[in-house]
């Protein structure tokens, strides 16, 4: 089968980037040729994705009669696995070509004007379907420009909606949570358009357990944006008082920021922002590590980066925001936290620190709920069995 990934971005990043390249690389082991239409460059961990992807497409722009996918022409695709593209050109005329199109619904940018579903002073999660109420009162037309020199930019409401009418056009939608899928719901898709397959992570070595040291390792895995609640969690760890290092994993636009905040808060001798590093790198530190922290303050879609500290035999700390309640049990695997409750989180995480016993239950409670329900291998079948039911029966829409 010949599968096209169609991805804004091409390389490391965050979670949707290591699912789009663990999914391909198991993909092409498995016999199917895989491609990649994408927008831009992260400029991290190209190498990994330059070796699975031998057939790489950028889109390229221009005027309407001059535009160009190159896909088309050289790749002849069977299916298009669509990730996250907002270009809504090229979505018509992916739609227009026939060929099945299945997506991989990462995060709430599809629905939410905003894109991260909560008030950007408050915090405040939002529970509304996209309807007039995001342009007025919520103010969600205008928002914070990372691309451009002018910080702010007009998100059309309008635009919004045909992107909406045109995804329900899909073959299917996959969602890695049931809290996904009623969002989906509560925006007018059709429920049996929308499955669930959770974008967990590779299986890992049994033996690569913890050793739970006494240098309380604690760690965080994700961007430095201000949804994943890094400067929450800074607040959360100057309130510990058991001795501990905390190594922050990630890059994004609050990481100068966060660094700032964790020198005012004297925690500049116990935390440690490591940026990218490799896959190897990271393993290390889950080894020598206690417990991972989750302080997403957003609804978190899914959190895989919390199955995958799991799978070292790790306890996971998060707060108790969008699809997390699903995987972590509190009291079971870890501690799931009122959102946004600082003093809270410091406790818990601080009580694991002190008690490794507990830690180390919970850790293997953990890796033996993430081993029976979310098996890579399984994960990757389900996804191959709906390309082969699309392929079957495809359903190729007529675009109005």
């Amino acid at each position: 089968m010949r599968i096209l990934f169609v991805h804004d971005l091409f390389g490391a990043f965050g979670g949707a980037e290591a699912n789009v390249l663990a999914t391909a690389s198991e993909l092409k082991e498995r016999g199917h040729t895989v491609g990649v239409l994408y927008e831009r460059t992260s400029n991290q961990g190209e190498v990994a994705w330059s070796s699975t992807f031998e057939h790489r497409f950028l889109l390229e722009r221009g005027p309407a009669s001059a535009y160009r996918l190159a896909a088309w022409e050289s790749f002849e695709p069977d299916v298009v696995y669509l990730h996250k593209m907002s270009d809504l050109e090229l979505l018509e005329r992916l739609l227009a070509s026939g060929i099945p199109i299945i997506r991989m619904v990462h995060d709430h940018d599809l629905y939410c004007m905003r894109s991260y579903k909560y008030h950007y002073l408050t915090r405040r999660i939002c529970e509304r379907a996209l309807s007039p109420f995001c342009v007025i009162p919520c103010g969600a037309s205008i928002a914070r420009n990372h691309d451009g020199a002018f910080p702010l930019k007009w998100v059309s409401y309008t635009a919004k909606v045909r992107e909406l009418a045109l995804n329900r056009k899909l073959y299917r939608l996959i969602v890695a949570t049931q809290f996904m899928k009623e969002e989906l719901l509560r925006n007018q898709f059709a429920g049996d358009k929308v499955e669930i397959h959770a974008p967990v992570p590779r299986g890992g070595d049994a033996s690569c357990s913890s050793s739970f040291s006494d240098r309380n390792v604690i760690v965080y895995a994700g961007q430095l944006i201000r949804g994943k609640g890094v400067d929450v969690l800074l607040e959360a760890l100057a309130q510990i008082r058991t001795s501990f290092s905390c190594f922050i994993f990630g890059d994004g636009s609050q990481r100068d920021e966060c660094e700032k905040l964790s020198r005012k808060l004297g925690l500049a001798d116990r935390v440690f922002f490591r940026g990218f590093v490799s896959s190897d790198e990271f393993a290390a530190f889950y080894r020598d590590a206690t417990v991972a922290v989750v302080s997403s303050v957003w609804p978190e879609p899914f959190g895989a980066v919390g199955l995958e500290a799991m799978r070292f035999g790790l306890p996971v700390v998060a707060f108790d925001a969008g699809g997390i309640r699903e995987w972590l049990i509190d009291g079971h695997n870890g501690f799931l936290v009122p959102w946004m409750d600082r003093p809270a989180f410091a406790a818990r995480v601080e009580e694991l620190l002190r008690d490794k016993a507990l830690a180390r239950q919970m850790g293997e409670r953990g890796r033996q709920w993430v081993t029976e329900h979310h098996d890579f291998s399984e994960y990757i079948s389900g996804l191959e069995n709906l390309f082969e039911q699309a392929l079957g029966n495809p359903v190729l829409a007529v675009i109005a």
